[in-house]
């Protein structure tokens, strides 16, 4: 057997031959059926063989043939992935993992971004999809208007419709709460909301989450204001107020709208943390270099997409369905908190 620090690669005279799972479970030194439940999604492959694995289709830049594949099953390998537009951090970041997933189990993810403030674009781009030969449609959907829309559309091939509402509202309830505790801890009494758009499955997750907290904690609310997850939309509705709440946290539902609130709480004169603290949700790359850097929650958006598609995959080839470990809240402790000043 193939030791495990053994270079990987082909002989010379086999450079232009396209790889197979033969040649790939030859270089990894196990055998072609590990191989192929390794590109089907297969969990129960031990690490160490998982790892070898990996090395071996990098090392020999392994590709399905995914054209001969489908003429000799009769079946599509590629999947529709159907969501927002490409500007929305979390849904963006859930297609790559999704679309690295459907690679590993030898499928083609086709990423079909859309305007959820256009149900007419909505509409449109369901009935493409409707019209091509797909193996399976993975639907990312948090807005009224997508899930109306795909409750009205039959594409005669397993879905698997991802929103924060079906599996990740654990997350919203353990992220907004473990936040809230966060504050709470640090003695603040008097929190505001910035929350997300009202039709968005996950913007009313986290405004309940947060209001349940707020009250398990015995903690004023000082309100709710809204946005649409934008930097922009944060930054507005603190900008536009007429005279600030008192409280001494701010609890937006992004990172996004976290970074336009602290920009214009910083041109109002306050001091982030020494006036108001704010902390946000999905711990972005960029919010540990917002100023200062932002206390937040991490969201395992690669973790979904890869199990989003692993379970569609397990619907397409009637297979078990992969085991889901419950989403937890890893608060990220960063300078933008700290105690509050005395309330007058």
């Amino acid at each position: 057997m193939r030791s495990e620090e053994a270079p990987l690669g082909r002989a010379p005279n086999e450079a232009r031959r396209p790889s197979t799972i033969y040649d790939v479970a030859t270089a990894a030194g196990v055998s072609h059926q590990t191989v192929s439940r390794f590109l089907k999604g297969y969990e129960g492959i031990r690490p160490e063989t998982r790892a070898r694995v990996v090395r071996a289709l990098e090392a020999l830049d392994y590709r399905p043939n995914l054209t001969a594949r489908s003429l000799k099953s009769g079946r599509s390998h590629r999947i529709a992935a159907f969501t927002h537009e490409a500007s929305e951090v979390g849904p963006s970041r859930i297609a790559e993992g999704a679309s690295a997933a459907a690679r590993e189990a030898g499928y083609v993810l086709d990423l079909v971004f859309v305007d959820m403030s256009s149900p007419r674009a909505i509409e449109e781009s369901l009935a493409l999809l409707s019209r091509q030969a797909f193996a399976g449609v993975l639907a990312v959907a948090s807005s009224d208007t997508m899930l109306s829309a795909l409750a009205e559309v039959d594409f005669g091939v397993p879905v698997q419709l991802e929103t924060e509402a079906e599996n990740q509202s654990s997350f919203s309830e353990t992220a907004i709460t473990a936040l809230v505790e966060h504050l709470a801890a640090l003695g603040h009494r008097r929190l505001l909301h910035m929350a997300g758009p009202p039709s968005w499955s996950a913007a009313r997750g986290r405004q309940h989450a947060y209001e349940t907290a707020t009250a398990r904690w015995g903690i004023e609310d000082s309100g709710v204001l809204h946005g649409d997850w934008s930097a922009g939309s944060g930054y507005r509705a603190i900008a536009e107020l007429g005279e600030l709440p008192s409280a001494t946290g701010v609890v937006a539902a992004n990172d996004q709208m976290a970074l336009g609130a602290m920009l214009a709480l910083k041109e109002r004169g306050l001091r982030i943390p020494d006036d108001v603290s704010v902390v946000g949700v999905d711990d972005i790359p960029e919010a540990a270099y917002f100023d200062p850097p932002l206390t937040t929650v991490r969201n395992d958006f690669d973790g979904t997409g890869r199990m989003a598609v692993r379970r569609l995959i397990a619907r397409i080839e009637h297979a078990e369905p992969p085991t889901q470990t419950p989403i937890g809240a890893q608060v990220v402790v960063r300078r933008s908190c700290a105690t509050p000043p005395p309330i007058p």
